[in-house]
C-alpha cells in the first residue's frame, strides 16, 4: 500500500500542480531514501531540471525531467504533500525529502521509510521486470490464460509478484479473486478458461473502481492535499474479517498467504478438494 489505483490518484493529483515547474532547490533529510545516484549527486543533478510530466507505471511515480527521470515508489507509507507559494513548512519529523519548485514546494513523506528514490538516464533497467497494466491494451485474457497455465503456484501470491499483471497489491488481489469466485490458495495452472476469463474482468473491474473512488485509505495513503480516498467503502472482503460477504452473507475470514493477510468467502471462493 499504496496499490495501482493510488498512485495512478496521486499521480493525477500532482500533474497540474507541477507540470512546468523547474525545480529550485533539494534537500535530502534521510539520505538511505534514495536509492541512486549518491544523495548529494541526486540533489545537484536535481536542480534546475524542469517537470515536463508525470506519469505511472505499476506502483512507480514516473516524473519526466528529459534527458532524465525521477522514479518513485511509496511502498508502505510513502506520501507526497504539495504546499502553494508562500505557505508555512511545519516541522515534521517524517518529511524526507525537500523539493523547492518556481511555484511551490513539494515534500516527500513516509512514516515507515520504505520508499525509494530512483534518478536515472534510463528507467528500464528498474522498470523492466514489470507486467502489463491491468488497464492497458497489452493486459489481455490471452496473455492471462498463458501466464497462469505455465505456472503451479498459488494465484494470490503469483498475482502480487508483478510480473504477470503490474500494480496490484494485497487489496486489490483480495477483491479481484472475491469477484471471481477463486480461491486465493488455488493453484494457477488449475484455472480453466472461464475461471480465468471471471478474473481477466474481475481485475479489471477492481482496479477501475479503485480509480474512480480516488483509491482505498486503511490508514496512512492520502492525495498530494491530504485527502483520502473513498474505496474503502467499496470493498467487499479486504478488511472485513467476520463480516458477512456482500453476495452470500457467510462470515468473511482471515488467513495468511505468503506471510500477507488475506480476506476470502468460504463460501463464494470454495477450495477445490478441500475437506470442511
Amino acid at each position: 500500500m499504496p496499490e495501482l489505483p493510488e498512485v495512478e490518484t496521486i499521480v493525477r493529483r500532482l500533474r497540474p500542480l507541477l507540470s512546468g515547474q523547474r525545480v529550485t532547490s533539494v534537500a535530502v533529510r534521510w539520505p538511505r531514501i534514495i536509492d541512486r545516484p549518491a544523495p548529494d549527486r541526486f540533489a545537484r543533478e536535481l536542480v534546475g531540471r524542469a517537470i515536463q510530466g508525470i506519469e505511472r507505471r505499476s506502483k512507480f511515480l514516473v516524473f519526466d525531467l528529459a534527458p532524465l527521470s525521477l522514479l518513485v515508489h511509496l511502498r508502505m507509507t510513502g506520501q507526497f504533500r504539495y504546499r502553494p507559494p508562500g505557505s508555512t513548512l511545519a516541522d515534521d519529523r517524517h518529511v524526507h525529502v525537500v523539493l523547492g519548485l518556481s511555484q511551490g514546494t513539494l515534500l516527500y513523506r513516509d512514516l515507515r521509510k520504505f520508499g525509494r528514490l530512483y534518478l536515472v538516464a534510463d528507467p528500464a533497467p528498474v522498470l523492466s521486470n514489470l507486467g502489463p497494466e491491468p488497464l492497458g491494451n497489452a493486459f489481455t485474457l490471452n496473455h492471462l490464460q498463458k501466464a497462469l497455465w505455465r505456472r503451479r503456484r498459488a494465484i494470490k501470491p503469483l498475482l502480487m509478484e508483478q510480473t504477470v499483471v503490474a500494480g496490484l497489491g494485497n487489496i486489490y488481489v483480495d477483491e479481484s479473486l472475491w469477484l471471481a469466485g477463486i480461491h486465493p490458495l488455488r493453484r494457477a495452472h488449475t484455472l480453466d478458461r472461464s475461471e480465468t476469463a471471471r478474473l481477466y474482468g474481475a481485475i479489471r473491474q477492481v482496479v477501475a473502481q479503485a480509480i474512480a473512488n480516488m483509491g482505498t485509505t486503511l490508514r496512512d495513503y492520502r492525495d498530494p492535499h491530504n485527502r483520502p480516498g473513498n474505496n474503502q467503502t467499496a470493498l467487499a472482503v479486504y478488511g472485513r474479517r467476520d463480516a458477512p460477504c456482500r453476495r452470500c452473507g457467510q462470515p468473511v475470514l482471515k488467513t495468511t498467504v505468503n506471510s500477507r493477510g488475506t480476506h476470502y468467502c468460504p463460501r463464494c471462493q470454495p477450495l477445490p478438494g478441500a475437506t470442511s
